[in-house]
């Protein structure tokens, strides 16, 4: 908590301003109530010709404006005097041993980076205009808001005038540390637009750091994290992905489910459904229509679509509608509604109804460990190519529609997985196993526990079968085809089962461990 609630007077002003038009009738209100203003260069020239008493900066460092203008203010007797705190007896010694006098208050107009980007492709009048004395002097006085109240846009200046005529000049410690909070957030952007222009010329790390500063850019707070218990936030902009329709602001754990939903349905082009709880698919399935896809997608595992997330890429219309609404779910994601379903599943207030539009994911994930960040490429391969039968059968044009829509689904479902499929349904999912096998038994439980019948299903695997006995199992239940990346030494153990059983196995020769 901040204890310290003095209030400040202004004596001394520093002025460096690149915007000059809006600054005079300011200054000249400090310079009529005997403040002193400081300015440098062309701001001074621009407040004399205006009949305003300006001390230069050069006067003070007795040092002159050097390299084209691009060292000003850049001086101990410029920084000691913002930087010092007078609590400090030492900081008080040295201002007095150094001839250095306080400065109360700087007003900063940053030049204008952004507006030149768009102005000319010239990239040295570019770097011109990154600004190094105006930042440095905006983040010193912010750093010493104790002591110093910093205008860091020329855009303040009215308020904060009105302001300071109120309170006859006074400055208290909650306006010094509002107007210090503006600061911070000013430079930081700036430094943002910044590190974007630089990311065309540095292409090892462009695609990482646009990737980044698109995240920092914007931000919100959240009701909490994982649990009540924890604080959260999420850096990033969701109006860019959707349209919320309909229900309560989303929570951390929403957005976890809402990224592995709509990253599983990218994988699909013909009319899907899914249904995701804790990130993993419980239901999914591809038909001629979007009602078939939902009946199916909803039998795969109708006990844990229980306040489900569900995703599907095509329009909802009514009769889907109909049959959602008869399920308690937390979110609906769709491409479009017609207004008759919309109006229907908007009947429960907090169900939240989310609008996707048509946006391109970034190339880039991210993850926080051990108080720092890994970042890596997302998985963008599908295993819809490069696939290799390893052997003697060959898996039937149906069976191989089949291991295709299984592999996409696994490539989403937490490792260890297994994902059982027949007729594109989702029939048995096994995931986040520390065992192959326990995530094969998992799944046949799955299948078995709502009536299924493994008889011609296939299974698809997100790593290789170190052994043989998930082909052995899986054989046991009716598994006629498997589809997993190979690799092992023992492969040919898998291999051999199989040939000897009348499976097929392809082989895709990538693995996808999701962690």
């Amino acid at each position: 908590m901040i204890k310290n609630k003095s209030v400040k007077k202004i004596k001394k002003v520093l002025v460096s301003v690149y915007n000059k038009s809006q600054i005079i009738p300011f200054i000249k209100i400090l310079n009529e109530n005997n403040i002193e203003i400081i300015s440098t260069g062309g701001t001074k020239k621009i407040l004399e010709e205006n009949k305003i008493r300006v001390t230069s900066v050069e006067s003070i460092t007795q040092y002159p404006s050097i390299l084209g203008g691009r060292v000003k203010t850049l001086h101990p007797k410029i920084f000691g005097g913002i930087l010092n705190r007078s609590e400090i007896q030492a900081d008080v010694d040295e201002l007095k041993k150094h001839e250095i006098s306080t400065i109360d208050m700087v007003i900063v107009d940053l030049y204008p980076f952004l507006e030149t980007t768009k102005q000319t492709k010239d990239h040295d009048k570019i770097i011109e205009k990154i600004d190094i004395g105006g930042v440095s002097l905006i983040r010193a006085s912010a750093k010493n808001y104790k002591e110093v109240l910093i205008i860091p846009s020329i855009s303040s200046s009215t308020e904060i005038l009105q302001k300071l005529i109120n309170q006859n000049f006074f400055t208290s410690l909650e306006d010094r540390l509002f107007y210090a909070k503006k600061a911070f957030e000013i430079t930081s952007q700036y430094e943002i637009d910044i590190a974007k222009y630089f990311d065309k010329y540095n292409t090892d790390t462009n695609k990482l750091s646009k990737t980044f500063t698109h995240y920092i850019s914007k931000s919100q707070k959240l009701r909490y994290g994982e649990n009540p218990h924890q604080k959260g936030r999420y850096y990033g902009d969701l109006e860019k992905l959707f349209t919320q329709l309909n229900g309560k602001e989303l929570s951390y754990n929403n957005l976890l489910d809402l990224d592995a939903a709509i990253n599983l349905m990218e994988e699909f082009d013909e009319t899907s459904f899914g249904i995701l709880k804790h990130n993993n698919a419980c239901g999914f399935a591809t038909c001629e229509n979007i009602l078939s896809s939902w009946n199916k997608a909803l039998a795969g595992d109708p006990i844990s679509a229980f306040g489900g997330v569900l995703v599907t890429n095509s329009h909802v219309d009514i009769h889907v509608a109909k049959e959602i609404n008869k399920l308690f779910f937390e979110i609906l994601i769709a491409p479009s509604f017609c207004e008759e379903s919309l109006e229907l599943l908007k009947t429960k207030k907090n169900r939240i109804i989310l609008k996707k539009k048509n946006i391109n994911l970034g190339e880039v994930s991210f993850r926080s460990v051990l108080n720092g960040v890994l970042s890596q490429d997302k998985d963008h391969i599908t295993d819809d190519e490069n696939i290799e039968t390893v052997t003697e059968i060959n898996a039937s044009k149906k069976q191989m529609e089949d291991l295709k829509f299984a592999s996409k689904i696994c490539k989403h479902t937490k490792s260890n997985a297994i994902v059982l499929v027949k007729n594109k349904q989702l029939i048995g999912l096994g995931c986040g196993q520390t065992s192959r096998v326990d995530a094969l038994n998992q799944a046949i439980l799955k299948a078995e526990k709502f009536g299924f019948i493994l008889d011609g299903s296939v299974m698809a695997s997100d790593a290789f079968f170190p052994f043989p006995d998930c082909v052995q199992i899986a054989q046991t239940k009716g598994v006629s085809a498997v589809i997993q990346p190979g690799g092992s030494k023992n492969d040919n153990l898998s291999i051999d089962y199989c040939n000897k059983n009348d499976m097929a196995m392809v082989f895709t020769g990538n693995r996808h461990f999701k962690h």
